[in-house]
Protein backbone atom coordinates (compact mmCIF):
# COMPACT_ATOMS: atom_id res chain seq x y z
CA UNK A 1 0.00 0.00 0.00
CA UNK A 2 3.08 2.78 0.30
CA UNK A 3 4.58 2.27 -2.52
CA UNK A 4 1.05 2.59 -4.38
CA UNK A 5 0.69 6.02 -2.31
CA UNK A 6 4.38 6.90 -3.14
CA UNK A 7 3.38 5.90 -6.99
CA UNK A 8 0.57 8.30 -6.85
CA UNK A 9 2.05 11.45 -4.84
CA UNK A 10 5.37 11.14 -5.99
CA UNK A 11 4.24 12.65 -9.65
CA UNK A 12 1.94 15.28 -8.32
CA UNK A 13 4.87 16.78 -5.87
CA UNK A 14 7.29 16.37 -9.09
CA UNK A 15 5.16 18.54 -10.98
CA UNK A 16 4.28 21.12 -8.22
CA UNK A 17 7.77 21.74 -7.50
CA UNK A 18 8.10 22.20 -10.97
CA UNK A 19 5.70 25.17 -10.83
CA UNK A 20 6.76 26.79 -7.84
CA UNK A 21 10.86 25.98 -7.70
CA UNK A 22 11.34 29.05 -10.19
CA UNK A 23 9.63 31.13 -7.52
CA UNK A 24 12.08 30.95 -5.16
CA UNK A 25 14.76 34.56 -5.04
CA UNK A 26 17.47 31.99 -3.27
CA UNK A 27 20.61 33.60 -1.45
CA UNK A 28 20.64 37.03 -1.36
CA UNK A 29 23.70 39.82 -1.93
CA UNK A 30 23.97 42.76 0.30
CA UNK A 31 26.57 44.15 -1.58
CA UNK A 32 30.45 44.40 -1.71
CA UNK A 33 31.58 42.08 1.94
CA UNK A 34 28.02 42.15 3.50
CA UNK A 35 29.12 45.56 4.90
CA UNK A 36 26.72 47.69 6.28
CA UNK A 37 24.87 50.86 4.63
CA UNK A 38 24.99 53.08 8.06
CA UNK A 39 27.33 53.10 10.81
CA UNK A 40 25.79 54.15 14.05
CA UNK A 41 24.17 57.40 14.58
CA UNK A 42 24.68 58.52 11.35
CA UNK A 43 22.43 58.69 8.52
CA UNK A 44 22.62 56.73 4.86
CA UNK A 45 21.04 56.73 2.27
CA UNK A 46 20.12 53.99 -0.05
CA UNK A 47 18.57 53.26 -3.38
CA UNK A 48 18.40 49.97 -5.44
CA UNK A 49 19.98 50.20 -8.81
CA UNK A 50 17.44 51.22 -12.01
CA UNK A 51 14.80 48.42 -12.33
CA UNK A 52 15.60 46.70 -8.93
CA UNK A 53 13.58 46.79 -6.02
CA UNK A 54 14.33 45.88 -2.52
CA UNK A 55 13.74 41.81 -1.47
CA UNK A 56 15.84 41.40 1.96
CA UNK A 57 16.59 43.87 5.21
CA UNK A 58 19.15 42.92 7.71
CA UNK A 59 19.58 44.94 10.63
CA UNK A 60 21.20 44.87 14.25
CA UNK A 61 20.77 46.58 17.48
CA UNK A 62 23.18 47.79 19.83
CA UNK A 63 22.22 49.58 23.13
CA UNK A 64 25.50 50.98 23.71
CA UNK A 65 25.59 52.83 20.45
CA UNK A 66 22.70 55.38 21.50
CA UNK A 67 19.90 52.64 20.92
CA UNK A 68 20.52 52.49 17.10
CA UNK A 69 20.51 50.06 14.08
CA UNK A 70 23.09 49.04 11.72
CA UNK A 71 21.09 48.13 8.30
CA UNK A 72 21.54 46.61 4.85
CA UNK A 73 19.23 45.76 2.37
CA UNK A 74 19.32 43.23 -1.23
CA UNK A 75 17.75 44.11 -3.78
CA UNK A 76 16.30 42.27 -6.78
CA UNK A 77 15.53 43.17 -10.49
CA UNK A 78 11.41 43.79 -10.42
CA UNK A 79 9.50 40.73 -12.41
CA UNK A 80 10.14 41.72 -16.35
CA UNK A 81 6.42 41.69 -17.22
CA UNK A 82 6.51 44.91 -15.05
CA UNK A 83 8.47 46.65 -17.67
CA UNK A 84 10.96 49.49 -16.58
CA UNK A 85 10.25 51.79 -13.61
CA UNK A 86 8.37 55.15 -15.32
CA UNK A 87 9.56 57.10 -12.30
CA UNK A 88 10.83 57.14 -8.76
CA UNK A 89 10.76 59.85 -5.83
CA UNK A 90 11.85 59.90 -2.61
CA UNK A 91 8.13 59.83 -0.08
CA UNK A 92 7.25 61.88 2.68
CA UNK A 93 9.68 62.21 6.09
CA UNK A 94 8.20 59.45 8.74
CA UNK A 95 9.31 61.21 11.75
CA UNK A 96 11.48 59.76 14.84
CA UNK A 97 9.66 59.07 17.94
CA UNK A 98 6.59 58.52 16.50
CA UNK A 99 4.58 55.26 15.05
CA UNK A 100 3.83 55.31 11.55
CA UNK A 101 2.05 53.78 8.47
CA UNK A 102 3.26 54.52 5.03
CA UNK A 103 2.94 52.80 1.57
CA UNK A 104 4.31 54.40 -1.51
CA UNK A 105 1.98 56.61 -3.29
CA UNK A 106 1.27 56.27 -7.22
CA UNK A 107 1.27 52.37 -6.68
CA UNK A 108 4.85 52.41 -6.08
CA UNK A 109 6.87 49.66 -4.82
CA UNK A 110 10.08 50.28 -2.77
CA UNK A 111 13.69 50.68 -3.78
CA UNK A 112 15.11 52.49 -1.52
CA UNK A 113 15.58 53.64 2.58
CA UNK A 114 16.60 57.00 3.78
CA UNK A 115 17.45 57.32 7.14
CA UNK A 116 18.63 60.10 9.61
CA UNK A 117 19.46 59.15 13.55
CA UNK A 118 18.12 62.18 16.35
CA UNK A 119 19.92 61.59 19.37
CA UNK A 120 17.21 63.57 21.18
CA UNK A 121 14.90 60.82 21.05
CA UNK A 122 17.25 57.93 19.80
CA UNK A 123 15.88 57.05 17.16
CA UNK A 124 15.33 57.72 13.48
CA UNK A 125 13.31 59.09 10.67
CA UNK A 126 12.69 57.51 7.40
CA UNK A 127 11.91 58.00 3.75
CA UNK A 128 11.20 55.44 1.32
CA UNK A 129 12.42 55.50 -1.97
CA UNK A 130 9.94 54.61 -4.16
CA UNK A 131 9.53 53.10 -8.26
CA UNK A 132 6.28 53.12 -10.33
CA UNK A 133 5.75 50.74 -12.91
CA UNK A 134 3.62 52.21 -15.87
CA UNK A 135 0.13 51.84 -13.90
CA UNK A 136 0.50 48.40 -12.95
CA UNK A 137 -1.62 48.34 -9.64
CA UNK A 138 -0.99 46.45 -6.51
CA UNK A 139 -3.45 43.26 -5.10
CA UNK A 140 -3.66 40.43 -2.51
CA UNK A 141 -1.48 42.27 0.06
CA UNK A 142 -0.55 41.80 3.22
CA UNK A 143 1.39 42.55 6.30
CA UNK A 144 4.91 40.66 7.55
CA UNK A 145 4.86 39.64 11.13
CA UNK A 146 7.11 41.55 13.40
CA UNK A 147 10.25 42.36 12.46
CA UNK A 148 12.13 42.05 14.48
CA UNK A 149 9.95 39.58 16.92
CA UNK A 150 10.93 41.36 19.58
CA UNK A 151 12.76 44.60 20.53
CA UNK A 152 16.41 45.09 20.48
CA UNK A 153 17.03 41.45 18.58
CA UNK A 154 18.53 41.64 15.22
CA UNK A 155 16.39 41.58 12.32
CA UNK A 156 16.11 39.39 9.04
CA UNK A 157 13.24 40.49 7.08
CA UNK A 158 13.34 38.17 3.30
CA UNK A 159 11.08 37.91 0.68
CA UNK A 160 10.98 34.01 -0.20
CA UNK A 161 8.53 34.71 -3.41
CA UNK A 162 8.83 36.01 -6.67
CA UNK A 163 6.59 38.53 -7.89
CA UNK A 164 5.56 39.73 -4.15
CA UNK A 165 7.00 43.14 -3.16
CA UNK A 166 7.95 45.59 -0.45
CA UNK A 167 5.14 48.51 -1.26
CA UNK A 168 5.49 50.13 2.06
CA UNK A 169 5.34 49.40 6.27
CA UNK A 170 4.03 50.10 9.47
CA UNK A 171 5.94 50.61 12.50
CA UNK A 172 5.40 50.60 16.47
CA UNK A 173 8.20 52.56 18.87
CA UNK A 174 8.79 51.87 22.23
CA UNK A 175 9.90 54.70 24.68
CA UNK A 176 11.39 52.14 26.68
CA UNK A 177 13.43 50.57 24.96
CA UNK A 178 14.09 52.84 21.78
CA UNK A 179 13.40 50.70 19.32
CA UNK A 180 10.81 50.03 16.63
CA UNK A 181 9.46 46.98 15.19
CA UNK A 182 8.27 46.46 11.36
CA UNK A 183 5.41 44.92 9.72
CA UNK A 184 6.29 45.27 5.80
CA UNK A 185 3.28 45.63 3.55
CA UNK A 186 3.64 43.38 0.36
CA UNK A 187 1.65 42.92 -2.15
CA UNK A 188 1.55 41.15 -5.85
CA UNK A 189 1.63 43.69 -8.98
CA UNK A 190 -0.90 43.02 -11.84
CA UNK A 191 0.53 42.28 -15.36
CA UNK A 192 -1.47 45.26 -16.89
CA UNK A 193 -2.27 48.93 -16.71
CA UNK A 194 -5.05 49.91 -14.00
CA UNK A 195 -6.89 53.46 -14.61
CA UNK A 196 -6.28 54.27 -10.72
CA UNK A 197 -4.15 55.13 -8.84
CA UNK A 198 -3.56 55.58 -5.22
CA UNK A 199 -3.06 58.54 -3.23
Amino acid sequence: MDIFLLCVFLPLVTVAWGQYSDYYYGPYNYGDNDEWVNVYRQGFNFQCPHGQVIVAIRSVFSKKEGSDRLWNYACMPASQSLGEPTECWWEEINRAGTEWYQTCSNNGLVAGFQSQYFPSVLDREWQFYCCRYSRRCPYSCWLTTEYPGHYGEDMDMMMYTYDYYIRGATTTFSAVHRDRQWKFIVCRMTDYDCPFQNV
